[in-house]
Parts: C-alpha cells; structure tokens; sequence
C-alpha cells in the first residue's frame, strides 16, 4: 500500500487565505499586488483574462457588475478602515512612567502601547528577562493595561520600545518619559499634654 503524502497549501502573505479565497476577503486588491509580486505563474492561473472569463461565464452580466460593485464597496471600506488604525497609531503617544516608591527605589509604568497590537504579557516578560526585574501587567487608573518593571530602567525601556515600534513601521509615534515623585505626606501633629 502505497504512502499518502500531504498536500501542500499556499497562503496568501495578506489575508493568510488560500489564494483562490482571497476574493472573499476585504484585502482582496493588496492580496491580488502580493500574488502577483510572489508567484507570478499562480496570479496567472487565477486572475488572467482567459482564467476570469471561464470563471463568470455562467453570470449575467448585470449580476457581475453587481458582484464587482460590491467588492469595490467593501474594498474602499477596508482601505480606509485601515488608514484610520494607522492613524490612531500615528496620533498615540507611549508613555513610561517613572514612580518614586522609597529614596532610592523606583519602578516604572508603561502604558499607551495597546494600540499598537503589542502582547503586553510577552513584553513584560521580555523586560523581566532583559533586565533581571520583576515586570508584569496591570490595570491603570483609565482601565488600560500597563506593564509595571521594577527598578529605574526607563531609558533602557524607552529605547527597546522605540525599536519595536520602528520595526512595525511606527517611527513617528512618540515615546515619552514622566518622572512622578511621591508625595511627601505632612508631619503628624502632635497635641502637647499638660501635666
């Protein structure tokens, strides 16, 4: 009996669909550029003159151009779904928070960087590790996640982050450092005692 071997898949770098399914998808003309860019011969076999027109040759014309409408719909609705989150990343800020726990001891928080699809556990992570500290993940005052490292490492902080998000292609977002010192609680009073 002989061996069945597996069938090997292609996956669009896009939508992470088979080719054949990325019309399906709200990517489909980035998907289209990248298919033909990556595997020419397949761009071909899917989307040549004679491939479209064996494929809608069973529809009315009236129900192509419909079809082809509404993916043109939903397509503009992605682009610009996705120009938006590229502007609300552009328009955020990272913030790293440095808080005075004692005279000498410090932690600092991190926060601003859910926006920008970042898997805050792993990073905390990273940071323990990197630095040899504790780090973890917190809820802030706003109900946002924040990591929280231990020790005055801000500046090594800052500038791991804002190697990250250049290598998403984030490089005008702006990573600010605040210094937050403790407040100094007033000296209790004391009543003097008659004798």
């Amino acid at each position: 009996m002989s061996e069945i071997a597996p069938k090997s898949v292609f996956y669009c770098g896009v939508c992470t669909f088979p080719p054949e399914y990325c019309e399906f998808g709200l990517s489909f003309k980035r998907c289209k550029d990248w298919l033909k860019e990556n595997q020419e011969d397949l761009f071909d076999k899917l989307y040549s003159d004679d491939a479209l027109a064996n494929a809608t040759s069973s529809l009315s014309i009236e129900k192509q151009e419909q079809i082809s409408k509404e993916l043109e719909k939903k397509q503009a609705k992605e682009e610009k779904k996705l120009e938006r989150e590229l502007q609300l990343k552009l328009s955020s800020k990272v913030t790293i928070k440095r808080i005075e726990r004692n005279k000498r001891k410090h932690v600092i928080a991190i926060s601003g960087l859910e926006v920008f699809n970042i898997d805050m556990k792993k990073l905390a992570k990273t940071f323990a590790s990197k630095f040899a500290t504790g780090a973890s993940v917190t809820k802030n005052a706003e109900k946002k996640d924040e990591i929280v490292v231990q020790g005055d490492v801000s500046d090594e902080a800052k500038t791991y982050i804002e190697k990250l998000l250049e290598e998403k292609g984030l490089n005008e977002v702006k990573v600010e450092q605040i210094d937050e010192k403790k407040k100094k609680k007033p000296a209790p009073t004391v009543i003097g005692q008659q004798h």
